[in-house]
């Protein structure tokens, strides 16, 4: 894929996750970080079928607990993670689609409790690669208000 074929987004963009209660979140792109990052506030391993899977909370929206969706989703690996403060933990890594404008694809992501953060995603280089180039002077250039929550400011 050439350069120009690729769709450029900002340093933060709005992901909806239909596999993931349709949630929709505010992540921010971080193009440091190989694998994207969701924060789940609870994580439980199960086992359906003789496979590994996670069912799992997501607080989709910032500073706001009171929004609360359960997940299942099946385990692709688990894997220690060090985070941008040096801290490492391990953390199960599932897939699902991802849409980020108007393209859907599938992406890699660890769960992990980022209910300190500002941001309750984190959308790494692996899930960025080879659709989009990243602007970092813009916010919001796909999907925009399209798919931000009623309430939910920029």
């Amino acid at each position: 894929m050439s350069k120009q074929d690729k769709t450029v987004i900002g340093w933060r963009e709005w992901v909806r996750l239909p596999a993931l209660g349709q949630a929709v979140i505010k992540a921010k792109i971080d193009t440091g970080a190989r694998t994207s990052a969701l924060h789940a506030y609870f994580v439980e391993p199960f086992e359906l079928e003789g496979r590994t899977w996670v069912r799992f909370g997501l607080h989709p929206r910032q500073k706001d607990t009171n929004v609360q969706i359960e997940c299942e989703a099946p385990v692709i690996d688990q894997r220690r993670v060090t985070d941008s403060g040096g801290h490492a933990e391990m953390r199960y890594v599932i897939a699902t689609t991802l849409v980020l404008g108007e393209e859907a694809f599938e992406a890699e992501i660890t769960l992990t409790d980022r209910e300190n953060m500002l941001f309750r995603m984190l959308l790494g280089r692996g899930a960025l690669k080879p659709r989009f180039l990243v602007d970092s002077d813009q916010s919001f250039v796909i999907g925009g208000t399209k798919f931000q929550p009623p309430g939910e400011t920029s």
